[in-house]
């Protein structure tokens, strides 16, 4: 990629980790991402690769047997995992999310009980937080938690689940107290059995949702009938915390998010330039046509613009500091860049790019998913305007 991308300020550490993810990426998911796409195959020898190199305790402390990574390496790893196939990277976000709300919310025995297996990707995690009906719009969500002595019962109908079927384990958010605004919500820690079907008494994984693009990864919902869980599992141990809990792991989804973006945007770009180099008209590469030229130039620019405010709003979450503008700024920026990219690279590409051979058709499919997931552009645009006025 020559000048594209790059991160100024790594340490040893932090360029060896991505350097052995590229190639990762090079060597086993790009060859096969095609293949097990179009299949909806989940991707086990990948995931059993990543497990190899301790993709899933990248962001846990090494207290508890990860690797006690930043969130700026987690974006670089998401970036190549993304570039290879996005739905891997799907894989170990919501792992992740949950990871990340465990050590930073959770209690001591929560943190012992959970972080030592997710770190070896032994225990996976799920993050839900949408139902049918409620979208972005968080506080209208209905799914309830009644005290029932020394647990709860949950009862309600969760869905667009990342993982939902191969997770074992799913922070919920719930509602405790009706009445209560956002301070009625609770995140509950959900034990269940990878699978579909009933997986736990009154816990139901009903399938897959069938989706345009991001396949191989499952998507489900997550239905609760009188679903028992003890008073252990409310993270934190405290009730009326789970909407500071999730919208704190949703600044680090949207991190993510628009990492994911990034590396879409250049396999895209990737693509595309080696396609005008090698594709011939009126006697040259059309790279050397103006009009193609140009574009080429667009996408380059975009795909750089979304890297380095991708690499800020991680840097900043990792000082310590508030990252909501940022974060809804990188993700906003980075999914529309990368919709436009792609949407060049299949330009370029002409009528090959409408072809299943092609790997720019599923780039093509791929990329809209990111204009809604961790919130829609508009939600970002909310976000960053509210921020805005109140500083």
């Amino acid at each position: 990629m020559g000048r594209l991308q790059q991160t100024y300020g790594l340490t040893d550490e932090q360029r060896a980790i991505v350097a052995v993810v590229r190639d990762f990426v090079d060597r086993e998911v790009l060859p096969v991402a095609g293949d097990l796409e179009r299949a909806d195959a989940y991707p086990q020898e990948i995931v059993d690769g990543m497990r190899e190199l301790g993709l899933f305790g990248l962001m846990i402390g090494e207290e508890h047997g990860g690797l006690g990574a930043s969130l700026l390496t987690y974006a670089l790893v998401v970036e190549e995992l993304s570039r290879g196939w996005m739905s891997v990277s799907g894989i170990v976000n919501t792992h992740f999310i949950v990871a990340w709300m465990i050590a930073h919310h959770g209690t001591a025995e929560q943190r012992d009980r959970y972080l030592p297996r997710m770190a070896t990707g032994e225990v996976r995690g799920a993050f839900s937080m949408s139902e049918p009906g409620c979208g972005s719009d968080v506080a209208a969500i209905r799914t309830r938690a009644v005290p029932d002595g020394d647990g709860y019962l949950i009862t309600g109908r969760k869905m667009w689940l990342t993982n939902g079927g191969s997770a074992h384990l799913v922070a919920t958010l719930v509602k405790t107290d009706p009445d209560a605004g956002h301070r009625g919500m609770t995140t509950f820690l959900v034990d269940k059995e990878p699978g579909f079907g009933e997986v736990a008494p009154g816990l139901t994984v009903p399938g897959k949702i069938g989706k345009m693009g991001y396949k191989g990864v499952d998507t489900t919902e997550l239905l609760f009938d009188a679903h028992r869980v003890g008073a252990g599992q409310l993270l934190g141990g405290e009730p009326g915390r789970g909407f500071y809990q999730m919208m704190d792991g949703v600044e680090v989804g949207r991190v993510n998010v628009a990492a994911r973006g990034c590396g879409v945007a250049r396999r895209a770009y990737e693509l595309a330039l080696a396609y005008a180099r090698e594709r011939e008209t009126f006697g040259r590469p059309i790279a050397e046509h103006q009009a193609v030229l140009f574009r080429l130039a667009d996408m380059a620019t975009k795909v750089e613009a979304a890297h380095q405010m991708t690499v800020m709003a991680a840097r900043r979450k990792d000082g310590g500091e508030r990252n909501d503008l940022e974060a809804g700024m990188a993700k906003y920026l980075a999914s529309e860049y990368c919709k436009e990219v792609v949407e060049d690279a299949f330009r370029i590409h002409g009528g090959y790019g409408y072809s299943t051979e092609y790997e720019i058709e599923r780039l093509y499919r791929e990329a809209p998913m990111l204009l809604i997931g961790e919130g829609t552009a508009d939600i970002q645009k909310m976000v960053i305007g509210r921020r805005l006025l109140a500083d």
